[in-house]
């Protein structure tokens, strides 16, 4: 027998990467998700039949078939994404992974997981409401548990190998609605919006980890976003482009820095950073036009509008009329929707710029 060269072995992996990855790289991604999906339908299966011993199960709450499945839905996703993400990269001629794309693809990875966790745990509340005394039955208990992570590994593997900006963004997006409404859901304190949103995190429970995980998640998927969304971006203005980067990432970074430090015991620290993220989005909507100015009039004044919106909702609760909690509500919602926004525009400007 014959033995193989290493040199032998790297080139047939890396020709082995190509078949996945060139050519017919969509019938051979669409071919390796459904074999994920496979695989994570019978693991779970099986770890399922352990669990619960081919026995009855609830459908919502502890010790239930809702909570087993959204718990396995999370390491399916973490696992598929990090999978996805790290095969996409060795296809590719990306040169040397650096720390900063570990931490964004284990942010990303994280986010998927977070999604899968809430959104089958809030499933499972729904069907247990509509099914109110039922049980699930011993196998449809496996092939349940089974089905969501299968649907999952197969939903997070195709997120992770087809992400652009756009789905990026649209992950954010679905990533914080569901962590800060879980957390509002969950809160140990039924009266935490009359004190402020930061409240959410200030005990100790899983509902406080939740909301704090999910700022400081959400604060690296911005700073992912401010790299990628303002390269190629088309400007007269040779600091423009770096100066837009520089803003994005400070909210990023403050955003996370907010989960970071709880209120309660990082109270001057916590407002400090809080009160920073909207000065970077207020000095990023004052000079865009000027940074970038082939951007779309109508985003601009835009950006215009939610700034002065929310000081509007600021001088609403400083005389009294607003709660803290509606004020950073709104704000919230209309920065990253702005956000975005600017990643679409941004997008759509650099094609032109391509096209022209």
């Amino acid at each position: 027998m014959t033995q193989t060269a290493p040199a032998d072995l790297g080139t047939r992996r890396e020709r082995a990467l190509a078949r996945i990855t060139e050519g017919g790289s969509e019938r051979s991604l669409e071919t390796l998700a459904l074999g994920i999906a496979a695989v994570a339908f019978v693991l779970v299966a099986l770890v399922a039949l352990v669990a619960f011993g081919f026995q009855s199960a609830p459908i919502a709450g502890p010790g239930s078939v809702g909570q087993f499945a959204a718990i396995a839905s999370a390491v399916v996703a973490f696992a598929a994404v990090l999978g996805g993400r790290y095969l996409i990269h060795e296809r590719g001629s990306h040169g040397r992974l650096h720390v900063l794309d570990h931490v964004d693809i284990f942010a990303l990875a994280i986010a998927h997981a977070v999604i899968a966790l809430l959104g089958w745990t809030l499933m499972a509340v729904i069907l247990e409401q509509a099914f109110i005394g039922a049980e699930v039955f011993a196998l449809p208990v496996l092939l349940l548990a089974g089905a969501a992570a299968g649907m999952t590994a197969y939903i997070a593997f195709y997120s992770a190998t087809h992400m652009d900006l756009q789905l990026l963004a649209m992950v954010l997006a679905v990533f914080l609605v569901l962590g800060v409404l879980s957390s509002m859901l969950t809160a140990s304190d039924p009266n935490w919006w009359k004190d402020n949103l930061s409240a959410l995190g200030m005990t100790t429970n899983v509902s406080a980890l939740a909301f704090n995980l999910t700022l400081i998640v959400a604060g690296f998927l911005v700073t992912t976003l401010a790299r990628y969304a303002t390269r190629g971006i088309p400007t007269s203005n040779p600091v423009g482009v770096g100066r837009v980067r520089v803003c994005l990432i400070v909210v990023g970074v403050f955003l996370a820095l907010v989960g970071l430090f709880p209120v309660n015991l990082f109270f001057a620290l916590h407002t400090g950073v809080a009160s920073g993220m909207v000065v970077a989005y207020g000095v990023l909507v004052i000079g865009l036009s000027r940074w970038i100015p082939g951007m779309p009039r109508p985003f601009v004044l835009l950006g215009w509008l939610f700034l002065g919106v929310t000081l509007v909702l600021a001088g609403f609760f400083f005389i009294g009329y607003y709660t803290l909690t509606a004020v950073e509500l709104v704000a919230g919602i209309l920065v990253f929707t702005w956000i975005i926004l600017f990643i679409r525009n941004a997008a759509a400007l650099e094609q032109d710029a391509r096209s022209a």
